[in-house]
């Protein structure tokens, strides 16, 4: 994937994880240069009043909403309208959605249809309408996890990894078949795909789609945990980069 040169994310303070935020931003700054940082919320209100110190630490411009109307959150609309400014503004190749509300599922699809690129982040409980609108989802729960894992294996380097497998998981067959599928579409004259093509492939079809969902941290960690199923190799002598070839075609 692309570099983005100008991001935008605009974040739905009513519908993120505060502790989270700091990740969000490590996470999404691996796709390119973020411009614009925006928090959305009533900010007086107890429910958000830790925001303050936190998104002045991360250099986040909070954008006050007060409830003009008792019940009524004008949070949603807010947000709504400065990513349409945004867009109109032409500067932007990516926006960044942080927010567990399907309402912004309509926003996501018009800035998609302005080939805007979408990454969506919420938490696992978000409607897979909001998740599919986006070019990729990212869930809150894995964010960070990678970090732990790291620090874990250091704490234990002789202990081996605790082998997961999904035997008869719906999930994790779909997931099978989508690599086969992205193993018909794109392999080379040896019959082999790349590892992180595929990766992409199933994104574009699965948004939200993370090895931590099953309890790997990479997608090529699954590949072999199925040597049964795939054949992984380096590229070339010396690289890093992974290829891989179903064994089994069904």
């Amino acid at each position: 994937m692309k570099e983005f040169e100008k991001m935008a994310v605009l974040i739905d303070a009513d519908n993120t994880q505060l502790q989270k935020l700091e990740d969000i931003l490590t996470e999404v700054s691996a796709y390119g240069r973020i411009i614009v940082k925006k928090a959305y919320g009533n900010f007086k209100k107890p429910a958000l009043a830790k925001w303050e110190n936190v998104i002045k630490d991360l250099a986040i411009k909070a954008e006050q909403q007060f409830d003009y109307v008792a019940g009524k959150n004008t949070t949603d609309i807010a947000m709504v309208i400065d990513a349409m400014d945004l867009l109109h503004i032409g500067l932007y190749d990516a926006f960044v959605l942080v927010s567990s509300d399907s309402d912004f599922t309509p926003l996501a699809v018009r800035l998609k249809e302005s080939g805007i690129f979408v990454i969506g982040v919420g938490e696992k409980k978000t409607p897979s309408a909001f998740c599919n609108a986006c070019d990729q989802f990212i869930y809150l729960e894995y964010l960070g996890e990678e970090g732990k894992a790291e620090k874990k294996k250091k704490k234990s380097p002789q202990k081996k990894e605790k082998e997961v497998r999904h035997e008869d998981d719906p999930q994790m067959e779909e997931l099978h078949s989508l690599l086969h599928i992205a193993y018909e579409k794109y392999q080379d004259d040896d019959d082999f795909v790349n590892v992180s093509s595929a990766g992409n492939y199933i994104k574009r079809i699965r948004p939200e789609f993370n090895p931590y969902q099953y309890g790997y941290s990479k997608l090529s960690d699954i590949l072999k945990d199925y040597p049964e199923r795939y054949e992984v190799k380096k590229e070339g002598k010396g690289s890093s980069v992974l290829s891989y070839k179903c064994l089994d075609r069904s």
